[in-house]
């Protein structure tokens, strides 16, 4: 169980902090909830305690993994050319995995992609949103500003 000021990571919206525990009743159902107020905007998320396993939160990195993180972002293969809705698919399961490699991934191939073809409004959007994932971390592994972090990522994925 985590506890308010723990720095935990959901995996489609980034990293943030639990400002506080709530008991909250939806539907009649009473339950306990995290507020996660998001590193990156001004956005509270209500995360129930009890499906913290299921939906993959986790605590952030630490400033060891983090620094790997990076030494390893060279290396990242980009994804191979398929038809938009498979490139999709698989991306969005990058994304829900939680794991940094695998969103960077996403980051690194559709950011090639926008520079030789373009990409779609969904496409545009999915890589925003992971960058925000890499970067909202790694700005609380790192203790960085959000724009160092950005220039970091850029540099080591190519950008």
């Amino acid at each position: 169980m985590y506890q308010i000021g723990d720095k935990v990571v959901h995996p489609l919206h980034g990293a943030g902090v639990i400002t506080e525990i709530v008991e909250r009743t939806i539907d009649g159902v009473p339950a306990t909830y995290y507020a996660l107020k998001l590193a990156l905007e001004d956005t509270h998320l209500f995360i129930p305690i009890d499906a913290c396993d299921k939906l993959g939160i986790r605590p952030v990195c630490s400033r060891a993994q983090a620094q790997a993180f990076l030494q390893q972002l060279d290396d990242i293969a980009r994804s191979e050319n398929k038809g938009w809705n498979q490139r999709y698919r698989e991306n969005m399961l990058h994304l829900r995995s939680g794991d940094l490699m695998e969103v960077a991934q996403v980051v690194k191939s559709l950011a090639a992609r926008d520079r030789e073809r373009g990409l779609s409004t969904g496409e545009k959007k999915m890589l925003l949103s992971a960058r925000q994932i890499l970067e909202s971390e790694l700005c609380f592994a790192l203790e960085c500003s959000p724009q160092e972090i950005a220039q970091v990522i850029d540099q080591h994925l190519g950008m």
